[in-house]
């Protein structure tokens, strides 16, 4: 959805800067991990491991998983710890905005304990040899997290999602904010994190079901995006299932 929203202010606007947090959480707090994995651990690891590709003054910049950690204040949850992760994907090669990154968000306290662990070798892609075995320790890793980072039947968990666009319309300095809250659906015993992924995915699918989207070839979400029928589709789609994107606007007086 980021690339969505992004997308379709592109068409309106200079966008200048952009930021993405996003982070799907356990509602219960429960250490050493404080987090839950609603899908493979393997995967949450690589995020802790792939260096985060970022854009500051249009420039490439490659900076370390994990790096760069904040505390970032939310109203549904209170104090989250934000840090660079590799999110942008296709919009460093599509959008050209001066300045654009992707943070993840945890509980204070889960980066800094993913940090010691991933430097001490525990995410390593290179085998070992292990008792005349070769073994990968990020694959010994995922197996021994796996278990502890399952949910449960029925355990509430929540996705809290922050997107920030600022730049120039019609000669102003403004800024889009859009705030995202969803938790756990317990009448339909519904994950938050399959809420809000799944249902994106369903409104592009009935875009095209529907005959409201008919480019060919491989579309990248931003330019779903630009397509401002489609835009507004995919959010009534959402709202309509209880996922809200709430925008605030800020302008400046130059």
């Amino acid at each position: 959805m980021d690339n969505v929203i992004l997308g379709y202010h592109s068409t309106k606007m200079n966008v200048v800067d952009f930021v993405c947090m996003v982070g799907g959480l356990p509602k219960r707090r429960t250490l050493p991990f404080q987090y839950k994995a609603p899908f493979s651990p393997i995967d949450v690891l690589e995020e802790y491991t792939r260096p985060a590709r970022i854009v500051e003054n249009h420039q490439l910049v490659v900076k370390p998983a994990l790096s760069e950690p904040e505390l970032i204040e939310f109203d549904e949850v209170g104090t989250l710890e934000a840090f660079n992760t590799d999110g942008l994907r296709s919009l460093i090669k599509t959008m050209p905005v001066k300045n654009m990154k992707e943070i993840t968000l945890r509980y204070p306290g889960h980066r800094q304990l993913m940090e010691a662990i991933r430097d001490m070798g525990f995410f390593n892609q290179e085998e070992v040899d292990l008792h005349g075995m070769r073994v990968k320790p990020i694959d010994v890793t995922a197996q021994l997290f796996f278990p502890k980072w399952k949910y449960e039947q029925g355990e509430e968990e929540f996705t809290v999602m922050r997107i920030i666009i600022s730049g120039e319309e019609n000669g102003k300095s403004i800024t889009y904010t859009y705030n995202l809250y969803d938790e756990y659906d317990k009448a339909k015993q519904t994950s938050s994190m399959a809420r809000t992924t799944g249902f994106t995915c369903c409104a592009a699918a009935e875009l095209i079901l529907q005959n409201k989207f008919t480019q060919k070839g491989i579309i990248v979400p931003e330019y779903l995006g630009k397509k401002e029928k489609a835009y507004r589709f995919i959010l009534d789609y959402l709202s309509e299932r209880n996922i809200h994107y709430k925008q605030t606007i800020t302008i400046k007086k130059k």
